[in-house]
């Protein structure tokens, strides 16, 4: 299931277990493209918490994690940074990060 990241529930989710976050925007080309993946990866890996955060709507949450460009894919182990990638990647990529 695809949840939807923002201040409410961001830290919990990230301390979870491990947790593949979307940075996006709307506007953004590359974000529409990378969008099915992503909802293929939360449909499939039932083991994992996959998130997105909006950064038009909680950009301090974008600030906080240094994401300048987007789409930016953040993996997160208990609440740490294990792997992140800027820009459109392949579903194989974003399964490798995890």
């Amino acid at each position: 299931m695809l949840k939807k990241l923002d201040k409410s529930n961001f830290i919990d989710e990230i301390n979870a277990n491990i947790t593949l976050v979307d940075f996006y925007a709307d506007w953004c080309g590359p974000c529409k493209m990378i969008a099915p993946i992503i909802q293929e990866i939360a449909n499939e890996r039932t083991d994992i918490t996959v998130g997105k955060v909006n950064v038009d709507n909680d950009a301090e949450i974008a600030i906080k994690y240094g994401v300048s460009s987007i789409p930016t894919l953040i993996v997160f182990k208990d609440g740490k940074e294990t792997d992140r990638v800027v820009g459109f990647r392949q579903k194989g990529d974003i399964l490798a990060m995890l």
